[in-house]
């Protein structure tokens, strides 16, 4: 084989190397672009579903719970999401209706951490102390 064998498969394969990392830089580009894309229509189904249950005063009032803490919005939408899907729902949800439900998830989360969420630290008394140590010099 001649130097310009070895030139032309060289350059043939830089080619071929220059598109693989084309196709795998725009195949991130693309799982990335489906995967925001499919959080956005989510997000768009669920407001949608949310603005067909809620009364306005009820949808500002989770928006306020929202900014304080968006576990616990996102814990009530879930639930309404829930019920609306099982046709529990008969017509749109009040703002009184909103706070049971909120007070049902609040008593939901309490009794969720009383069962195993909590660390209990219990200390032993005395016989313990590093400064019993140095009497022994």
């Amino acid at each position: 084989m001649s130097d310009a064998d070895f030139e032309e498969i060289r350059r043939g394969r830089l080619a071929q190397l220059q598109q693989q990392q084309q196709g795998a830089g725009t195949g991130v580009a693309a799982t990335g672009g489906q995967d925001e894309q499919r959080r956005q229509h989510e997000a768009e189904t669920r407001a949608s579903i949310l603005a067909q249950i809620l009364q306005p005063e009820a949808a500002d009032r989770i928006g306020r719970i929202r900014l304080v803490k968006e576990s616990r919005a996102t814990d009530v939408e879930n639930r309404l999401i829930m019920l609306a899907r099982s046709g529990q729902l008969h017509a749109k949800v009040t703002e009184g209706q909103l706070k049971d439900l909120l007070g049902a998830v609040a008593e939901n989360n309490e009794r969720e951490g009383m069962t195993g969420g909590r660390i209990v630290v219990s200390r032993r008394k005395g016989g313990w102390d590093d400064d019993d140590d140095l009497l022994d010099l």
